[in-house]
């Protein structure tokens, strides 16, 4: 404001220096404005111009205690709005629509000043860029007692609202004479916008607080946790956060590691088991399961939330493969299960189905790997199992139950032989002939066992039937002579059996006849004339036994005695006896034992073996299987002789000639003799020689008693054999055969 003097000036508006600044540079800067040098004088003082009120423009309430001014005449202002938000005075001051009056030139009266009313201040000028703002603004000026100035030229800058552009104003002087003004109008106190933005001070410092108070501790946090591991780490259920790396260490080895020795409790399909990890070749890698431990986290929201729940680390496992796949083997051994068929049972004489019921198979490698992964979570590890499917279905049994089963056993089956004998198949042997298997779409296929049919009627009508008989020879007169063969008549049946399924499946007649027919022996009469056994071709004597052995030898020579071999059958002297034990009526005697003299039951048969193997070798015999004793028998030849043991060592020969032979034995209580029945086609000599590679015997001493046979030892020695055969007719040679044999010495025994 200017010091000097003057008449007062009228603004077209008030000038609110309590505006915000905001709502000051919400208006854009006007552009400038160029003052008119030329006033009009003409003008009368008291013709004042009418200055038409521009279109009211939205803007803020002007703060009431704007200084007073002396309106224009007949200017009548409007009523002031209330005060908006600052935005929406920005908005109205751009988008505001004026008057085109608005541009015409205000002239300002001055005021007299009452007599008793003080001077007041001298309203400065009103700079352009004020005038612009405050003709924005509407507001209800109060009257004021403007004191005598001289008169001066006033500006009024207006603006076109609708282009926002300053209108080019002039200036004109105006005299004004005092008058007499009325006092203002008590001034109502405007609430400066500043204040009413104290209100949010307090909350934004609160605020402000709390976050300075978070930064700090969360700098704290950072800083007491570093080096140790993240807060609500968790290791199998074990607590290593807020830990050093060594501390968390020693704590999971403390806590974790004693579990490796205790059960841990597995599901397999339907079977529960337990597994102790140790043992299953499992055991906690500790560098790798902590080094799955993460570094602190910087996230803040993170560590807030690590203050009220966990992170689980999953512990990593060192396995033994060998270990655990064998554990695995014997779960699987436990828990796997064949799948149950469906099928029909007999019992008691009813059929009743057996429902169907898939197994299960325990997968070993994803079983292992499920279990070395979920050992130490604490609870049941539940290991994988594949199912093994059936193949017959519920309906499958139940329409073989119906259809086949059931009728079975409706009744007996029954099978009529000669003079009113009959066989009886009954219904509780039913299940013994009439089987199920799956015919591989979900049903069943019965299988009719024939031969049990025939194992079980067979006896029942044996008395009906006559047996075919071999033909035989006999030596009376000193000579073999055929004894004729008997042709038998027996029951065929495989034929009548044949409709057992017929007969299985009614329900009215379950009978069938017997159906008989001739049998002819084995060796018929012809064929027994036709094998040349005329005259001896091999036999040999031995002797010296003692009598138990005398026994078992007599009972074996009297179940040999009288065999033919037809031309090229072999002969097994083990076969032919049969077991050579108490029950056949065989008593113990001596044997040889692991190189020592000892006694079993059927003791002695050796001799008899000996015996018949030099009677074959000189009848031109091939020699099948022999085995020599382990030591030698003084009563025996050197190198040709053999022993025999029930089930482990046998003797055979096989009959090389186009004619057939025949055993005769002759048994006495001190010697045995074999001889060899047939045509004689070839003779044999046989050559023995020296005694070489001597040994002596060992000294064994044993605890006197049965099981101690005492013995005064003999060397050992290698010696050989050999066997010539020629023709008989022209006496070539046929073969030449060495055998060499050595014999261990017989050891000291010495029982005390």
């Amino acid at each position: 404001m200017s010091d000097e003097e003057g008449p007062s000036v009228e603004k077209t508006n008030s000038e609110d220096s309590s505006l915000p600044e905001q709502e000051l540079e919400s208006v854009e800067e006007p552009q400038a404005v160029e003052e008119t040098e030329s006033v009009e004088e003409t003008q009368s003082v008291e013709e004042t111009q009418s200055v038409e009120e521009p279109q009211s423009v939205e803007e803020p309430e002007a703060p009431e205690d704007t200084e007073a001014v002396v309106e224009a005449e007949s200017v009548e202002p409007e009523p002031a709005e209330a005060p908006r938000p600052v935005d929406e005075e920005a908005s109205d001051s751009t988008e505001a629509t004026v008057d085109e009056s608005a541009n015409e030139v205000t002239t300002v009266i001055p005021v007299v000043p009452a007599e008793d009313a003080p001077p007041s201040e001298v309203v400065d000028e009103v700079p352009a860029t004020e005038a612009i703002d405050e003709q924005t603004e509407q507001f209800e000026p109060p009257a004021v007692v403007v004191p005598p100035k001289p008169p001066r030229p006033e500006f009024v800058q207006q603006y076109d609202t609708q282009q926002l552009e300053p209108i080019q104003q002039q200036y004109e002087p105006v005299v004004r004479e005092p008058e007499v003004v009325a006092p203002p109008a008590p001034q109502q106190p405007v609430v400066p916008a500043s204040q009413s933005s104290r209100k949010w001070v307090k909350p934004a410092i609160a605020v402000g607080a709390i976050f300075a108070v978070a930064a700090i501790a969360y700098g704290v946090d950072i800083f007491t946790s570093s080096g140790k591991t993240p807060r609500g780490t968790q290791v199998a259920g074990v607590d290593i956060g807020d830990l050093t790396p060594a501390d968390a260490e020693a704590t999971l080895r403390a806590q974790l590691g004693p579990r490796l020795v205790e059960p841990v409790a597995v599901h397999a399909g339907g079977v529960d088991s337990e597994i102790v990890p140790a043992s299953a070749g499992v055991d906690v890698d500790w560098s790798a399961t902590l080094s799955g431990v993460n570094a602190q986290p910087i996230n803040p929201i993170t560590r807030i939330t690590s203050f009220f729940g966990s992170r689980e680390v999953p512990v990593v496992s060192a396995i033994d493969q060998g270990a655990l796949d064998a554990s695995m083997a014997q779960l699987a051994a436990n828990s796997d299960r064949a799948p149950v068929e469906g099928a029909v049972v007999f019992e008691n004489g009813k059929a009743t189905g057996v429902s169907p019921a898939a197994g299960q198979a325990l997968e070993t490698q994803q079983a292992g790997s499920t279990f070395a992964a979920e050992w130490s979570d604490g609870g049941v590890v539940d290991l994988p199992v594949d199912e093994v499917p059936v193949t017959v279905t519920q309906a499958g049994v139940d329409r073989a139950l119906q259809e086949i089963a059931i009728p079975a056993v409706s009744g007996d089956v029954v099978v009529n032989g000669r003079d009113g004998k009959v066989a009886t198949l009954g219904v509780d042997q039913i299940g013994e002939v009439l089987t199920f298997t799956p015919d591989g779409s979900g049903g069943l296929t019965p299988q009719y066992n024939t031969d049990a049919a025939i194992k079980i009627l067979t006896p029942q009508l044996a008395s009906t039937e006559v047996q075919p008989k071999d033909a035989s020879f006999t030596f009376a007169g000193g000579k073999p002579s055929v004894v004729p063969g008997v042709v038998g008549d027996l029951i065929n049946w495989p034929d009548t059996v044949k409709e057992l399924p017929v007969l299985l499946g009614s329900t009215a007649s379950r009978a069938t006849p017997a159906v008989y027919g001739p049998v002819p022996p084995a060796l018929t009469t012809e064929a027994a004339e036709a094998l040349g056994i005329n005259e001896v071709i091999g036999e040999f004597t031995t002797g010296g036994f003692e009598y138990a052995s005398g026994v078992n030898i007599g009972l074996a020579a009297s179940e040999i005695d009288g065999a033919v071999i037809k031309p090229g059958d072999t002969f097994s002297l083990n076969e032919y006896t049969g077991p050579r034990g108490a029950a056949q009526g065989y008593i113990e005697s001596g044997i040889i034992n692991n190189g020592r003299p000892d006694k079993a039951v059927g003791g002695g048969i050796s001799q008899l073996a000996t015996t018949l193997y030099n009677a074959t070798y000189f009848a031109g015999m091939e020699d099948v299987a022999h085995t020599e004793h382990s030591y030698y028998i003084s009563r025996y030849p050197e190198a040709r002789e053999a022993t025999i043991f029930d089930g482990a060592i046998d003797l055979q020969f096989r009959n090389p000639a186009k004619t057939g032979v025949m055993i005769e034995t002759i048994a006495t209580s001190s010697n045995i003799t074999v001889r060899i029945w047939g045509t004689k086609t070839v003779d044999v000599t046989s050559t023995t020689g020296p005694r070489t590679s001597p040994t002596s015997p060992n000294t064994v001493t044993l605890p006197e008693g049965p099981g101690c046979v005492a013995s005064s030892g003999a060397p050992g020695f290698t010696v050989s054999d050999t066997r010539v055969i020629t023709d008989h007719a022209s006496g070539a040679e046929i073969s030449s055969n060495t055998r060499t044999v050595k014999y261990d010495p017989v050891p000291i025994v010495k029982c005390e």
